[in-house]
């Protein structure tokens, strides 16, 4: 594994990769309390598979993140991102947060995108996004790790997971500092004003969207209905999994994998 990171507007933005591929694999996480690096490893070993074929980068969020930064500001870093390292044309996978910015950045920098897979993401608002970031943000600003990390975990894992909340928040809060907390509520509030439901069909490269019916942040509809939007590849888990189905679903990295390869076939 290497990282790195690049100066971009007022802040500098992290990097970490991994692989050896030919191929280049850009993934934009979802929203976070603190640094994406702080879980490196654990993301090496859960996307490890990919090693072979790809060259594997996971970028971070600028640092620290300004006031009103939208879904465009990180889509404007992602590119900024790419030149640095010379990267001409990606697969992304944007989970969450990071499909938005993967929808927003393919729109405004179609060169750079080979295909796009969007995992538990949205492409406009809904209630229920609305209501639970509105949530997170209160807790945020009360910096109440312990009521913060209870109402994440419950919402985005299933309960054999988010039974296990102490410990899983032990984990997602340890050393969490008070800029960490202005810079996810800067990011929720991104979220909140998120929007490119009617440029969706703008987009040129092949798309398969990910969802699951137990989508209790962003709901399964919202995947459904980019999914319809587009007439593009998609598959639905069940409600037995919650939103990061990407992190429990055992069979999600492998879906990714042959969707990728039947795409690059078919475009090369």
């Amino acid at each position: 594994m290497t990282t790195g990171s690049i100066k971009t507007g007022d802040g500098t933005l992290e990097y970490f990769s991994f692989g050896s591929g030919s191929r280049t694999l850009l993934i934009l996480p979802g929203l976070g309390i603190q640094s994406v690096l702080k879980a490196a490893h654990s993301v090496e070993s859960a996307y490890g598979c990919f090693s072979k074929d790809y060259t594997v980068y996971v970028a971070d969020r600028r640092n620290p993140v300004p006031k009103g930064f939208s879904a465009e500001g990180m889509a404007d870093d992602t590119y900024a991102l790419l030149n640095e390292l010379g990267v001409e044309k990606a697969d992304v996978f944007g989970a969450s947060m990071g499909g938005m910015i993967a929808q927003t950045f393919a729109l405004r920098y179609p060169e750079k995108v080979h295909s796009l897979i969007l995992g538990s993401t949205m492409s406009r608002p809904n209630q229920t996004a609305t209501r639970v970031m509105e949530r997170w943000i209160e807790s945020a600003r009360k910096k109440d790790s312990n009521a913060m990390a209870k109402q994440m975990i419950e919402l985005l894992y299933t309960e054999k997971l988010a039974s296990q909340w102490e410990v899983i928040s032990e984990l997602m809060f340890a050393g969490v500092t008070d800029a960490d907390y202005d810079r996810f509520i800067e990011q929720a509030k991104a979220v909140e004003n998120f929007d490119v439901y009617d440029e969706l069909p703008k987009l040129g490269c092949p798309v398969f969207v990910i969802g699951v019916d137990g989508d209790k942040v962003l709901t399964g509809e919202a995947s459904r209905e980019i999914a319809r939007k587009l007439g593009c590849d998609c598959y639905m888990y069940g409600s037995e999994y919650a939103h990061c189905v990407f992190d429990e679903a055992p069979d999600y990295k492998q879906r990714m994998m042959d969707w990728l390869d039947t795409t690059y076939i078919s475009i090369v």
